[in-house]
């Protein structure tokens, strides 16, 4: 009886990890946030079949102004959406019921900037921050137990200008992104081509600090947009809008060392060009960034496993205009990409092994101007 028990403890464990294994989701919401000025009436709900790559419509909330940017909750129970209205920049929140793909309408309040186009919330629920493009300021808006936003408590603004004079003839900070451990929040600034680290603790009247240093600067004229940490929390890398490259760094405590500057251009190309989305893929083995105007296509990066160097896979067509977001699904299975300008978003499938994407059948063309694209847990 005693070596039966010492046999079953010890079988226990592996019994609990292959429960989970088999039960892990296969279905997903796909959140869809989109600019008002054409067809589109606010943000849409879809139901993602990640085994088959199915989308079903759900659900929609109306009359929300240029929801172009969302971020959901840690615990998938809110949805918080900037409203991109230039100088009345306002981040509304909204209560989510991940069963039906519901959003309920909470509060809003004042971006404290022009032209809020990202916000990110921390895991504990306590702040969110906003990125303010046309005022170059980022945001800090504390959350309430309810899910509500309470009024701004703190902005910061980096004065001056980068060699561009028609994109940067002021800061134009583009997105506000938490660290891993959430002691820091990393914002761009496409105006004046640097990319802040800002010391965060919550509770603080004023929680954000800057940190020693507080900046890295990219290649004049480069636009830093958008950026995303690796799996294993050593790199960061950074996409930038205007010379279409990806930055890596050496990542370790709010200090930033730079090691490669990549193109995700064809060789040659001289047309128009805009570096817009930045993703890594569940399995952190590959790295895909979207670019728009005369480019329109999604380029596919392996990574280095142990020195996180970038070496370029694939270039795809996005089979539209404009492909300004795109989303992996958690199973890693398919990418998404939404084509703001040709009202489309189109599926393709993920081959695992080589990182490289094939477009398959899934479309969503009923939607104006899909500009952004979440996928959290279907309950």
């Amino acid at each position: 009886m005693k070596k039966f028990l010492i046999i079953i403890s010890l079988l226990f464990p592996v019994l609990i990890y292959a429960q989970k294994k088999k039960t892990a989701p296969s279905t997903y919401d796909l959140l869809i946030g989109t600019y008002t000025k054409g067809k589109s009436k606010g943000i849409y709900v879809y139901r993602f079949y990640a085994e088959t790559g199915r989308i079903a419509y759900l659900n929609q909330i109306d009359d929300v102004s240029n929801p172009s940017y969302l971020t959901v909750s840690d615990n998938n129970k809110f949805v918080y959406a900037v409203n991109e209205d230039g100088k009345k920049g306002e981040v509304s929140a909204f209560k989510f019921d991940a069963k039906q793909g519901k959003l309920v309408f909470i509060n809003k309040q004042s971006s404290l900037g022009a032209d809020p186009c990202y916000i990110s919330v921390d895991k504990d629920q306590k702040n969110a921050f906003i990125a303010n493009y046309s005022s170059g300021t980022i945001a800090v808006l504390p959350i309430n137990k309810d899910g509500s936003l309470a009024n701004g408590i703190e902005t910061l603004h980096d004065d001056g200008h980068g060699v561009n004079k028609e994109r940067q003839e002021a800061a134009h900070v583009h997105t506000a992104v938490l660290s891993p451990d959430e002691k820091y929040v990393l914002y761009t600034d496409l105006g004046t081509d640097k990319l802040h680290i800002t010391r965060y603790k919550a509770g603080k009247e004023s929680p954000l600090t800057d940190a020693k240093p507080a900046f890295v600067s990219v290649a004049p004229g480069d636009g830093p947009r958008h950026l995303v940490f690796s799996n294993d929390k050593k790199h960061v890398y950074l996409i930038t809008e205007m010379g279409s490259n990806v930055y890596v760094y050496d990542y370790d405590s709010g200090k930033l060392k730079e090691k490669q500057k990549i193109s995700f251009l064809a060789p040659g190309f001289k047309g128009q060009t805009a570096g817009a989305a930045i993703h890594i893929s569940p399995d952190g083995k590959f790295l895909y960034t979207s670019n728009r105007l005369e480019t329109n296509e999604i380029t596919v990066f392996a990574i280095n496993e142990e020195t996180g160097a970038l070496t370029q896979v694939q270039q795809e067509s996005s089979f539209g205009k404009n492909p300004r977001d795109f989303a992996i699904d958690p199973s890693g299975n398919f990418l998404l990409v939404a084509n703001q300008d040709s009202d489309t978003i189109y599926t393709y499938k993920i081959d695992k092994t080589t990182g490289k994407i094939t477009r398959i059948g899934g479309i969503i063309n009923e939607i104006g101007n899909p500009v952004c694209l979440k996928f959290t847990a279907a309950e």
